[in-house]
């Protein structure tokens, strides 16, 4: 039997690569350039398409992969992908949820403690020689404090549990009401002003781009802290620049931006704020789950067995 056609839309980790080019004919579509010479060349042929949380698939590029019946997604976003589009075309989207929950839960809680403690400038004055030259800054505690979850979903509340740890008051927000002890704000705003910590875990897309606003940040107030570990789209990163820039919060903790992997240099120049690279969920441990979910699922539908992790 010959081996599926899939097209590759990502660049992906190289154990995961291996595995992909053992099994299948894979076709690369990382720029536009290769994605043109793909779709030109063996368009017809590709059965799959595999990306990653950043991966934009759109009715106009279904149309170019006639043969096309699976969007495997490695990561657990998805918000590139027209899934209305995918389903009127009998296409189903796969993506890789739960296993990467404790490690990007485990980054939010770094966040919180690297921002509140000012843990990067702590290390740099150690380099430095400030620390044997006298410096003595004094930082934030965060045991005690109020963190405001916008989206108590698996991730969410593997961070609600780990800062009810800090002795945290948690709440939260989002579109319904969970059975759950933390307390529900159906009004963000509200709830950034009732929190210290304002900590982004929501799904990304076009219904929470720019959720956080200028007015959620005037909200948050001088003594806030925002966290995002969700997607940089969330955030309108304009309005939080200003917000920093004119003290209207007090720092922020990001591991995602607008335009990844661009970061704005009037983020980086700043001490108030502790900045990643998207490394959520970049553990040996997690990055092998997700590549091995991704795998799975697409010899499920090739061997049309139910899928894993089916979003439709």
């Amino acid at each position: 039997m010959e081996k599926p056609h899939l097209l590759i839309l990502a660049p992906l980790a190289e154990f995961l690569m291996l595995e992909l080019t053992n099994h299948y004919h894979c076709h690369f579509g990382r720029t536009a350039d290769e994605l043109e010479e793909a779709l030109t060349n063996a368009g017809d042929q590709i059965s799959g398409v595999v990306g990653n949380g950043g991966s934009v698939v759109t009715d106009a590029l279904l149309a170019r992969l006639p043969a096309a019946k699976i969007v495997a997604i490695n990561g657990v976003g998805y918000d590139g992908v027209d899934v209305r589009a995918c389903a009127e075309r009998g296409v189903r989207v796969t993506n890789t949820p739960d296993v990467l929950t404790d490690d990007v839960a485990d980054i939010a809680v770094a966040l919180v403690l690297m921002t509140s403690r000012q843990l990067i400038i702590a290390n740099r004055d150690l380099h430095s020689g400030n620390w044997a030259a006298g410096t003595n800054r004094l930082t934030h505690k965060a045991s005690g404090k109020r963190a405001g979850i916008v989206g108590l979903g698996r991730i969410g509340k593997a961070i609600a549990r780990r800062l009810a740890a800090f002795d945290m008051q948690i709440g939260y927000f989002g579109r319904h009401r969970q059975d759950v002890e933390h307390r529900y704000f159906d009004d963000l705003t509200e709830l950034a002003v009732w929190c210290d910590f304002l900590i982004v875990a929501c799904p990304g897309g076009p219904q929470t781009f720019h959720l956080i606003t200028s007015e959620v940040l005037a909200a948050l107030g001088t003594t806030g802290t925002l966290i995002n570990v969700a997607r940089g789209p969330v955030v309108d990163e304009q309005a939080l620049i200003v917000a920093l820039e004119t003290g209207g919060i007090r720092g922020a903790g990001l591991d995602v931006f607008e335009n990844e992997p661009h970061v704005p240099e009037a983020l980086l120049k700043r001490s108030d704020v502790a900045l990643l690279p998207h490394v959520g969920s970049a553990t040996s441990e997690t990055r092998g789950a997700m590549a091995q979910l991704v795998l799975d699922n697409l010899e499920a539908h090739f061997q049309n067995r139910p899928l894993l992790t089916a979003v439709v």
